[in-house]
């Protein structure tokens, strides 16, 4: 089924859809042909201390720029000790906890179905999170479309959505290394982190927690960039950093 087909589908039986929003490249997709294609479609974007505040920005920009129904979910994460726990199966729970509260409020709202931003791509089989909205019954349309994240940018480019080449990002506790308990001061500090490095100009980057120290990496065309402005780097870090490193293996668009 395309995903025209899908949402022709739930417009032709009045299905009220939930839509679990982050203002990335493929959720952003995802709500444009909803309302593109007249289904009623309500954006949730849940608000927590995973999520930096340009992700924010951008869902309420694309939002804004749609006309969509957005609600907004505020959410702490340390409610669920298993998550913040830090353990391989961290996303799993998040997902649960998240994903659990996004189906209370789409109730609330008379959406009898939830949507995700999960596409072609993506190896679920490495996905623990993934795991966690099968369970909770969530769909992937974008998936089950067959439509990969290149094909996603270009429909999003033609589409004339700011989101088409916006580098994929992952949450902040994704910063912090399997086995280390998060704390709300190591994603401020990250977050800080790489506030920075985006007012700079870079893109596609992380900035990698180990202890008190930072392990920045970037990709392949902006390793020159950074060793020239190394002593920049330093004079802005070293206020949230014990000491500051880079990972001189280039870093993977989309890793």
């Amino acid at each position: 089924m395309t995903l025209q087909d899908f949402f022709a589908d739930a417009r032709s039986h009045n299905t009220k859809i939930g839509l679990a929003f982050s203002g990335g490249v493929d959720s952003s997709y995802l709500l444009y042909e909803g309302i593109k294609s007249g289904a009623d479609i309500t954006a949730f974007y849940v608000k927590s201390q995973f999520q930096p505040q340009f992700e924010f920005d951008d869902a309420q920009r694309l939002a804004k720029e749609l006309g969509a129904k957005m609600k907004i979910i505020n959410l702490s994460v340390f409610e669920n000790p298993d998550a913040i726990r830090n353990d391989s199966q961290r996303c799993y729970y998040c997902k649960q906890t998240i994903f659990t509260r996004i189906l209370e409020e789409a109730k609330k709202e008379g959406c009898s179905v939830l949507l995700e931003g999960t596409n072609a791509s993506d190896d679920v089989s490495d996905r623990p999170g993934y795991k966690a909205l099968q369970e909770l019954k969530v769909l992937s349309p974008l998936r089950n479309a067959g439509l990969t994240k290149d094909q996603i940018r270009s429909l999003s480019k033609e589409a004339g959505l700011f989101t088409w080449n916006k580098p994929s990002y992952a949450c902040l506790a994704t910063r912090i290394p399997t086995g280390t308990a998060i704390t709300k001061e190591d994603l401020e500090i990250t977050e800080k982190g790489e506030a920075h490095l985006m007012e700079m100009g870079y893109s596609d980057f992380r900035i990698r927690l180990a202890g008190k120290s930072a392990r920045i990496q970037v990709t392949e065309n902006q390793m020159e960039k950074v060793i020239k402005e190394k002593n920049i780097l330093i004079e802005k870090l070293k206020p949230l950093y014990k000491t500051i490193t880079l990972d001189l293996e280039p870093r993977k668009s989309n890793d």
